[in-house]
């Protein structure tokens, strides 16, 4: 999703190398055209990894470029030389970031340090050329292996700021002037409702200890739902360790602090009851107002008891000083942020699966698709006896000829398996 300049959800296409083909070739010496194979192997294809950077905010490079296809590797040469490996490929993201398989919605990796590189797709191996198939009975094979090729895969990224603390609270209650007067960050404040758009991170530091802050942008009734702002930014404050209510006691706006309190955390609690449960201290700010001081006694009678309260005066930073100690004291008793939990590790693979099934067309023919097929495919040259006594030799041994005559395929019916189609013989 993406509101104004900040992205924070993206669909991207991304594909690692195919494996080159080996190389089918001979020796040829003046006045002698074939003296034997020669033939090398393909170069792998390259890897796609997700790194992370410290130095990007959001995911918005990635509204200009969709596509990320790693280099193929280069087909074999002669005189038994190697193809050249293609190179892999490293798309930089924010930390942060986490990679979803679009079609399964299989969480792959949770980027979550600097420099970390995860590899997400593995790319194809090179084919095998003709020299790697001379046998004691066979001194010149007349073909090639080709090497793996690899499916593009469409994933989903998606930004979750990582955060100590996490302000939150409605539009234009001081969170940015807040979070600029406890850090170094210089937000966007003016006097209007939805100044901040996107998520401002500060690190604040005192004496020989740090937090990383979020000011999360305003919430609004119904966000949980998707209404405002709030929908496209509560994700970001999933992984905080605690939570900073900051209401506006003052009410300068018309608004009464404690329905606004309770309608925020009812808005969280839509979104995610783990998050509603965060911990949370409450900061009540515009202090120096005329009517806060009633407000304050009230607010205080009302929540004292089970929240911590600090009033301050963000614009002035009084009161800031024991709202960081505060904060301090909720953080040491806390664990820290974690990466989100991978159930197991995946990456994207060339087909290594030799299973098969077969069916029978309207025409009549039994066609044999999966793995195994994809695998013959590659090795299986259609004009060359000995590649074809290699073919009938798999399609017995991993039990496609039974499988036929199973379905009721009898002697002269059609078969087709890849770019094969023969009569059948059992």
């Amino acid at each position: 999703m993406a509101t104004g300049e900040f992205t924070d959800k993206v669909r991207i296409l991304i594909k690692a190398g195919d494996g080159g083909d080996g190389m089918n070739s001979f020796k040829a010496f003046k006045g002698k055209p074939a003296c034997g194979p020669d033939g090398g192997d393909g170069g792998k294809g390259g890897d796609v990894y997700f790194v992370g950077d410290k130095d990007m905010n959001d995911l918005f490079p990635f509204r200009f470029t969709s596509r990320y296809f790693a280099e193929n590797g280069e087909m074999g040469g002669t005189q038994k030389c190697f193809g050249k490996s293609g190179k892999d490929l490293y798309i930089k993201v924010p930390m942060g970031t986490l990679v979803r398989d679009e079609e399964s919605g299989r969480l792959i990796c949770d980027v979550f340090e600097d420099g970390q590189a995860v590899l997400v797709a593995r790319g194809g191996n090179g084919g095998k050329g003709n020299v790697r198939f001379t046998t004691a009975r066979r001194h010149a094979p007349n073909f090639a292996q080709k090497g793996e090729k690899v499916k593009q895969h469409y994933v989903i990224l998606e930004l979750k700021v990582i955060a100590d603390v996490g302000f939150v609270g409605f539009p234009n209650v001081g969170k940015s002037t807040l979070l600029s007067k406890i850090s170094a960050a210089r937000p966007k404040i003016a006097n209007y409702h939805f100044t901040t758009l996107s998520p401002n991170l500060g690190v604040v530091r005192y004496y020989e200890k740090s937090f990383v802050a979020a000011d999360i942008p305003g919430l609004i009734e119904g966000a949980a739902q998707g209404a405002g702002l709030g929908h496209d930014f509560l994700r970001h404050i999933e992984r905080t360790r605690m939570l900073c209510h900051v209401v506006d006691i003052s009410g300068c706006e018309g608004r009464d602090p404690i329905e606004d309190f309770k309608k925020i955390n009812d808005e969280l609690k839509e979104f995610s009851e783990e998050l509603a449960s965060r911990p949370q201290i409450i900061v009540c700010n515009k202090c120096d107002i005329y009517g806060a001081e009633d407000n304050l006694k009230a607010f205080k009678k009302k929540f004292g008891r089970k929240y911590k309260i600090f009033p301050i005066t963000a614009l002035s930073g009084e009161g800031t000083r024991e709202l960081i100690e505060g904060i301090f004291g909720v953080l040491d008793t806390l664990p820290p942020v974690e990466p989100m939990p991978i159930e197991e590790e995946f990456e994207y693979r060339a087909n290594d699966d030799l299973n098969f099934e077969i069916f029978k067309d309207e025409d009549g023919v039994y066609v044999v698709v999966g793995g195994l097929v994809d695998m013959l495919c590659r090795n299986v040259v259609l004009n060359n006896p000995d590649s074809m006594l290699y073919f009938q030799k798999v399609l017995r041994l991993r039990g496609v000829i039974k499988a036929l005559t199973k379905m009721g395929c009898t002697e002269g019916d059609t078969v087709s398996i890849g770019e094969v189609e023969f009569e059948f013989i059992p």
